[in-house]
């Protein structure tokens, strides 16, 4: 756990693990797109330059999805809470909605950062002259690959902690489990020393690495798939599909409940998975025939 790397000499300014982790995820990310852009595109001698100009407004879409989703649920959490409290989240988007745009105060939801980069990039791939779920095959891949390392940012921060571990589990092994320092111990700025309940000194589930291994591991059957793909989306389904069902199964060791508890107990994601994974369900089975390899060539030119 550590949530501040340095400090600034002179500046007092902190540079914050999170941050570092995010943005070395980012990176790493976008030059395994630009790799797998030219090995596996349309146009391989081309992608790489055009997906690089699409690198920005993923970004745009990750920042914003992650952003707008935490907002929208955190307003609704406020709206139908039996008891609102007026220093809630929600209260504050509603009293000053310019408030909304203030992420460095902290906010995003992950899951949200992904569809948002997913639709953003769709909108806009045509412009750059990219077939938009050609693309988002391999932007998939290199966006878990990200991920992987962003979940990093968050164990040291004290993100998204697991629940607490019951006694007969608690002599599992790190990454199982981590065993979070006393209060007095927990470095300024870790989100431990926030958690409601308490979880100094406590054992939690380490979902924030499972997270990160589950995105390793997704990252490596998109590719395996892309290999082998027999349409354009074909890997972003089932990718799509899979973070569903891993993603959901991870929800029920986690142990904030600022994530968001809906219809006696899903969260967030697991609500955002479920009409996630029926749609991808349904698209597979509607082209389980389909081989976009075998479609009939170009009719030719009646002067050619």
């Amino acid at each position: 756990m550590l949530p501040i790397l340095f400090t600034i000499p002179g500046l007092d300014l902190p540079i914050r693990s999170f941050g570092v982790m995010l943005a070395l995820g980012f990176v790493v990310g976008a030059h395994l797109w630009s790799r797998l852009a030219g090995k596996y595109g349309d146009d391989p001698e081309h992608d790489p330059e055009r997906v690089s100009q699409l690198v920005l407004w993923l970004l745009i879409g990750v920042v914003g999805g992650a952003r707008l989703m935490y907002v929208v649920v955190e307003i609704t959490k406020h709206l139908v809470a039996e008891a609102p409290s007026a220093s809630s989240a929600g209260a504050r988007y509603l009293a000053d909605p310019l408030s909304m745009l203030f992420i460095w105060q902290g906010g995003l939801v992950m899951y949200g950062g992904m569809l948002g980069a997913a639709g953003l990039g769709l909108i806009k791939a045509r412009k750059f002259g990219l077939r938009p779920f050609d693309v988002l095959d391999t932007a998939l891949i290199s966006a878990f690959v990200g991920q992987s390392i962003g979940r990093i940012g968050c164990l040291l921060v004290g993100d998204d902690y697991g629940s607490i571990v019951p006694e007969h589990f608690r002599d599992l092994p790190f990454p199982l489990t981590i065993h979070i320092p006393i209060l007095d111990d927990l470095k300024d700025g870790s989100l431990f020393r926030l958690a409601d309940p308490p979880v100094a000194g406590e054992v939690l589930w380490a979902v924030q690495i499972w997270m990160g291994l589950n995105a390793l591991l997704l990252a490596f059957i998109g590719y395996r798939i892309l290999r082998k793909r027999r349409y354009a989306g074909q890997g972003s389904l089932w990718l799509f599909l899979l973070y569903s069902i891993t993603r959901s199964g991870i929800e029920v060791f986690r142990g904030d409940s600022l994530r968001g508890l809906w219809f006696g107990g899903l969260s967030t994601s697991q609500l955002v998975s479920i009409p996630l994974a029926l749609v991808a369900i349904t698209l597979l089975w509607r082209l389980r025939n389909y081989d976009e390899r075998e479609a009939p060539p170009e009719p030719l030119d009646s002067e050619g």
